[in-house]
C-alpha cells in the first residue's frame, strides 16, 4: 500500500474532523457519535473511490447479517472469515495489475481484518473466562453490536484507509466509557475536561512530515528504477547489496508516513488512550503502528517485525497464530500465519516469496541466536571486551539492514520478471544463505557439541 498524495491528504483531513468531534461531540449521545463517524468516513471513502464505496458497504451489511444470525458461534467466524477473504481476493483479481493498485481494495483489506476480528471477539464473548486467554478476555464482546456501531467502527475517519487496526472493544470504550477520564464533577454539574491528546497527536503528525521529507530525499537518491539500470549493475557486489539496503529502508518510509499521520489523527480523536504510566501521565500509544527508535536501530530481523506494522502483526498473532495452537507446532503456526498474510496482501507471487523469506530468515535467526548464546567462550569474550560487543553490534546492524532491503525486493516489484532481475544482479545471495542454513546449522551444532563434549572430558 503506497502513500500517494491523495491518501496523505485523506489521512490529514481526519484532523479537522477530530477537532470537530473533540469540541462538539465528546460526551454526547453515543448514537450521534456513531452517525458522525460513519458519515465522515463514508464521505472520505466516496471522495477517494467514488461508487466503489459500495464494496465496503456490502461487506459491512453482510457481515452484520452473519453476526445477527449466527453471532457468537464458530460458524459465524467461519462465514465472516470466508466471505470477507473471498470478496477481497475477487477484488484483487478484478482490479490487479503488475504494479501497486491504489483502488478500493486498499481500504477493503483493512476492513477485512477488522470484521474478521469482530466475529472472533463476539465468539469469545460467549465463552467462560476459564476458556479465554488474558488478551481474548480483554477484547471479548458480550453484546451483539448494532449495524450502526459496526459501520462507525469500520469507517472511523482516522483509520478506515490504511489502519491502524484496533478492536471493537477499544472503539466502544472510546465512545461510551470515555466519560471516565473526560469528565469530572464540579459543584453538582458535569463539566467537560478535554483530554491531553491534542499535543501528542499533532506531534505524531509532525514526525510524519519529517519522514515524508526523508522518504522523498531517499527515493530521489535511489529510486526503484535505479535497481534496473545498467549503472547499478556496474557497481561492486558489496556496494550493490548496501544500495539495496538503503533502497529498502527508504521504501519502508512511505508506510511509516501513512501510519504516523493515521496514528496522529486517531490520537487527536482520543482513540489511542492506553491508561497512565508510572508517573501518572496519559499514554497515547494504543494504536501505535511503528516504534521508530527500534526500527532505526534494528540489529535483528525480529526487531523489524516488532517495530513495524505493529497492529497488523498483533492482529495476526491474536486471531491466526494463537488460534492454531491445536497444531502443536510453533513452526507450522508461524508458516500458516505468514501464508495468510501473503494471501491477504494479494495474488502477486512477490508477496508469497517475501513472506517465505521472512519465514526462513526468522527460523535461521532464532536457531543461530540459540547456538551462539550457548557458546560459552564466545559469550565470555563479548562480556570481557567492549570493542567486540560494539563490533558485533555494527556487523549485525549492517547485515540486518542489507538483507531486510533484500527481502523487500519481491514485495516491492511483485512480479517474477521484475524481482528476478534485481535478485540476479546480486546472485540470489540471500536465498543461497538462508536456504542452505539448515545444513549449516547441523554442522555448527555438531562442531559445538563436539567441542563441549571434549571440554567435559
Amino acid at each position: 500500500m503506497i502513500c500517494k498524495s491523495n491518501i496523505s491528504t485523506t489521512k490529514l483531513s481526519g484532523l479537522p474532523i477530530a477537532l470537530v468531534h473533540r469540541y462538539f461531540l465528546y460526551g454526547k449521545c453515543p448514537t450521534r457519535q456513531h452517525v458522525f463517524f460513519t458519515t465522515c468516513g463514508m464521505l472520505l471513502c466516496l471522495w477517494n473511490y467514488g461508487l466503489n464505496t459500495f464494496h465496503s458497504a456490502v461487506s459491512v451489511c453482510i457481515t452484520y447479517c452473519i453476526l445477527k444470525l449466527f453471532g457468537g458461534s464458530s460458524l459465524s467466524v467461519f462465514l465472516t472469515f470466508t466471505f470477507n477473504m473471498v470478496y477481497l481476493l475477487c477484488g484483487y483479481y478484478a482490479t490487479g495489475t503488475d504494479n501497486y493498485d491504489i483502488k478500493w481494495t486498499m481500504p477493503q483489506c483493512v476492513l477485512t481484518l477488522r470484521l474478521i476480528g469482530l466475529a472472533f471477539n463476539l465468539m469469545d464473548g460467549r465463552k467462560s473466562k476459564e476458556n479465554l486467554s488474558v488478551s481474548q478476555e480483554k477484547l471479548a464482546l458480550k453484546e451483539q453490536p448494532t449495524l450502526l456501531q459496526i459501520a462507525a467502527f469500520t469507517y472511523f475517519p482516522g483509520a478506515f484507509l490504511v489502519g491502524p487496526q484496533f478492536s471493537m472493544k477499544r472503539y466502544l470504550n472510546f465512545v461510551q466509557e470515555i466519560i471516565y477520564f473526560l469528565y469530572f464533577q464540579n459543584s453538582g454539574n458535569v463539566t467537560i475536561e478535554y483530554p491531553d491528546c491534542l499535543v501528542p497527536g499533532i506531534l505524531r503528525i509532525c514526525v510524519g512530515f519529517i519522514y515524508t521529507i526523508l522518504y522523498l530525499l531517499g527515493t530521489q537518491y535511489i529510486p526503484d528504477e535505479y535497481l534496473f539500470s545498467p549503472e547499478f549493475g556496474k557497481q561492486a557486489f558489496l556496494k550493490r547489496l548496501i544500495l539495496i539496503g538503503f533502497w529498502g529502508h527508504f521504501s519502508l518510509y512511505k508506510y511509516i508516513v501513512c501510519w504516523l499521520f493515521a496514528e496522529g489523527v486517531c490520537t487527536t480523536f482520543g482513540l489511542t488512550y492506553n491508561g497512565k504510566d508510572e508517573k501518572g501521565h496519559s499514554l497515547w500509544n494504543g494504536c501505535e503502528n511503528v516504534k521508530l527508535l527500534t526500527f532505526e536501530t534494528s540489529t535483528h530481523f525480529n526487531d523489524y517485525i516488532k517495530s513495524f506494522n505493529i497492529n497488523t502483526n498483533n492482529w495476526c498473532a491474536e486471531y491466526i497464530y494463537k488460534r492454531l495452537k491445536f497444531l502443536g507446532s510453533k513452526l507450522y503456526s508461524q508458516f500458516l500465519t505468514l501464508l495468510f498474510l501473503a494471501i491477504w496482501h494479494g495474488l502477486h507471487s512477490g508477496y508469497y516469496v517475501c513472506f517465505f523469506l521472512e519465514y526462513i530468515i526468522m527460523y535461521a535467526e532464532t536457531d543461530l541466536t540459540q547456538i551462539l548464546k550457548g557458546h560459552e567462550k564466545l559469550q565470555s569474550l563479548l562480556k570481557s571486551y567492549s570493542v567486540l560487543r560494539i563490533l558485533s553490534w555494527i556487523l549485525r546492524m549492517i547485515f540486518t539492514f542489507v538483507f531486510m532491503g533484500y527481502s523487500l525486493i519481491c514485495f516491492a516489484f511483485l512480479t517474477y520478471p521484475r524481482y528476478h532481475q534485481v535478485y540476479s544482479s546480486v546472485y540470489y545471495c540471500g536465498h543461497v544463505i538462508y536456504l542452505s542454513y539448515p545444513i549449516i546449522s547441523i554442522l555448527l551444532k555438531k562442531f559445538l557439541l563436539k567441542k563441549r563434549f571434549k571440554k567435559l572430558e
